[in-house]
């Protein structure tokens, strides 16, 4: 028997309803919403990003912003700022790229942000850097002209 035409689609909404659920919160449309579009982002989206895609679904912004605090909070998704008091979110993912802290790089024309690959960047203690430069417990954030702007 072949599969429905929209399993892959609703084994993907049950993918992020465990995901929910695994943290412990409850798994509501809002959330999976949220998620779904961080997971769809090739770079961190702002509160701003969010209700502009996801506002014609009828998501407001508080309940957009209620639900990045929480999905950040239960440790689903990663908040940062990165320089220009905007507070950027992706989704924590397993893996190389976003298994944590990476690297960002910032357009200082554009203002267009984009992940960087966590070997882009190498960090050494020093003499005299904190401790947090060791244990690899710092963010990074690159400036400069994109190829775009360059």
């Amino acid at each position: 028997m072949g599969e429905k035409k929209g399993s892959a689609q609703s084994t993907k909404l049950a993918d992020f309803q465990e995901k929910i659920r695994g943290v412990g919160l409850r798994s509501t449309a809002p959330r999976v919403a949220v998620l779904r579009e961080l997971e769809g982002a090739s770079a961190p989206l702002s509160h701003a990003d969010l209700v502009e895609s996801l506002g014609d679904q009828g998501y407001d912004r508080v309940t957009i912003y209620r639900n990045l605090t929480d999905l950040t909070e239960a440790g689903l998704v990663v908040r940062a700022d990165l320089g220009d008091h905007v507070w950027r979110f992706e989704l924590r993912r397993a893996g190389k790229a976003h298994s944590g802290t990476h690297p960002h790089f910032t357009c200082t024309d554009c203002g267009t942000v984009s992940c960087l690959p966590e070997e882009s960047v190498r960090i050494s203690s020093a003499k005299g850097a904190p401790k947090a430069v060791a244990a690899r417990a710092v963010e990074v954030h690159l400036r400069g002209l994109c190829d775009r702007c360059d």
